[in-house]
Parts: C-alpha cells; sequence; structure tokens
C-alpha cells in the first residue's frame, strides 16, 4: 500500500457555500421576517419537556437598505454547554445570508492553510454556515416563542 504523504488541498465548494447562504436567508426570513423594517429582535426558547435547553436570541445590530447585520446568540443555556454567539450578514438583494463573526473572530477566509497561528480549520467558513443552517433548522423545528415570566 502506497501513503500519499501530501494532503490533498482543500478547494472551496462555492455552490455548496452558496446553497447554506440561500437556505439560511430563508430561515431567518422565516424567523425574523420584518426584519429590515419594525422587527428589531426576537426570542425563541427551546425546551424538552419541563427542562430549558436555551432561548435563540436574534437581534437586528444594523439595518440598511439592502442589508442587515444580526446578532445570533443562545441565552439560558444549559451550564456545561458552550454559549455560541454568531454575527451574519443578511444580503437582501441576492438573498443570501453568512457568518461575518464567531464569538472573537471576524471576516472569515474562504481558505485558510493548515496548520496555522489560529487553528482555523481549512473550510472554518463553511463549517459556520453549515452550523447556522442546523441551529436555525432546529429552532423553526422544535422552538416556540419565549415568555420571560418575572
Amino acid at each position: 500500500m502506497v501513503v500519499n504523504l501530501l494532503r490533498d488541498r482543500y478547494r472551496v465548494d462555492l455552490v455548496g457555500l452558496q446553497a447554506a447562504c440561500e437556505a439560511n436567508y430563508a430561515r431567518l426570513m422565516r424567523l425574523l421576517p420584518d426584519m429590515r423594517n419594525q422587527q428589531r429582535s426576537r426570542r425563541i426558547a427551546m425546551t424538552q419537556g419541563d427542562q430549558m435547553l436555551g432561548v435563540l436570541a436574534l437581534e437586528v445590530v444594523q439595518a440598511c437598505p439592502y442589508t442587515t447585520t444580526l446578532r445570533i446568540r443562545q441565552e439560558h443555556s444549559l451550564p456545561w454547554l458552550p454559549v455560541p454567539q454568531l454575527e451574519v450578514q443578511v444580503y437582501h438583494d441576492a438573498r443570501m445570508a453568512e457568518v461575518i463573526s464567531a464569538e472573537h473572530a471576524r471576516r472569515f477566509r474562504s481558505i485558510y492553510p493548515y496548520p496555522n497561528a489560529a487553528m482555523h480549520q481549512p473550510d472554518e467558513k463553511a463549517q459556520l454556515n453549515l452550523f447556522l443552517g442546523e441551529w436555525l433548522s432546529h429552532c423553526l423545528a422544535c422552538g416556540h416563542e419565549y415568555e420571560y415570566v418575572r
């Protein structure tokens, strides 16, 4: 058996990335349909039986004629679960939404050399957009309006 010591270089799946961004746009428009006009935020609870798993918080950070910037984060999470926070740029004219910031990293490249100092995966941008899609899909399937009770 011959072992190839050179790894195949990662190539951006542009069609896949665009499809993920288009699907994320459609999901976000279902969750926050009036983000361009009056609806500035929404909280969606995720529960399992009587147990609160967390609240997905969608918040408009900036609204412009053709784009909207959203902050998406998990609130009231389980104590052992890391709390994700993403910033998403919504392009209304292109009908796409992409992750532009996660935690403390901003403006992701399409490809990263590997290994690198920040330990980004070669396909970090694609992985983050797929994660956003799974997160929003789960919220659409299992979430409900969050009612805060004092």
